[in-house]
């Protein structure tokens, strides 16, 4: 059985009404307000999260983006314009699914849930962590590989090595000129982890001359893809290296 989480200072018409429509469908809702200690409880084996902005709380608002970044669960928001745009502001925007403005026809809504997650598969699907200085680069990684794998994004050395903390990847696309923090040096705090030592690292960079490569072959990265190929070579890469690992393992 699917399990729902949904998290609501009180049991409002739309809150009980949806609820029910809901468990008509057959998934198990699990009901919880805002307080951290409560949310614990019912968090566990959760499929999805639906949160009522109309009565958040910030202390369980932000214990729940924890435990959504940790866990990477689909958040369904219920609230009006500025309430949605409140949790936005704390909510990674990559795990908000859908938006639900009231007034909430709850039919409607209960079979747009029931849609998504009969078709959602993201939790099924590889996750790579893309590790780029560059804004444009990212999200042009992010719209070439996102239909078929999970892409997580993190600009940043800093950013990337704070996300393998919560979070294994199957693969990291590494960039090899970053400031503060270049490729290199992120790939050695990487292998110096025994719990991140074994995640298959590929570097997405400009960088392929000899010096280069010579200067992390030791760290064993999985290989190099140069950002000047075509995004349809770029795909087949990373393709070709998920279906020779199945074999491999």
């Amino acid at each position: 059985m699917t399990n729902i989480l949904f998290v609501s200072e009180t049991k409002s018409f739309t809150v009980t009404s949806l609820s029910k429509l809901l468990e008509g469908e057959g998934y198990n809702l699990a009901h919880t307000n805002y307080n951290p200690s409560n949310i614990e409880k019912n968090y566990k084996d959760t499929r999805a999260v639906i949160l009522n902005a109309e009565d958040y709380r910030m202390e369980g608002l932000v214990y729940i983006k924890d435990k959504i970044i940790e866990n990477e669960k689909p958040v369904l928001i219920l609230g009006d314009t500025n309430q949605i745009q409140d949790i936005e502001d704390i909510m990674p925007i990559q795990f908000i699914k859908k938006r639900f403005l009231r007034p909430i026809n709850v039919k409607e809504a209960s079979e747009e849930i029931h849609r998504f997650l009969q078709t959602d598969e993201s939790h099924l699907k590889k996750k790579i962590l893309v590790v780029d200085d560059s804004g444009a680069v990212l999200r042009n990684v992010k719209g070439l590989l996102e239909e078929k794998y999970q892409v997580i994004l993190a600009n940043s050395g800093a950013m990337a090595i704070k996300y393998l903390g919560i979070n294994i990847p199957d693969l990291i696309l590494l960039d090899y000129e970053m400031p503060v923090c270049d490729g290199k040096q992120v790939l050695e705090m990487i292998r110096t982890e025994s719990e991140f030592a074994n995640i298959p690292v590929i570097f997405l960079t400009n960088k392929n001359d000899k010096d280069s490569v010579m200067s992390v072959a030791a760290l064993k990265p999985e290989g190099y893809l140069l950002k000047s190929l075509q995004p349809a070579k770029l795909l087949e890469a990373i393709n070709d290296f998920f279906e020779k690992r199945k074999w491999d393992v």
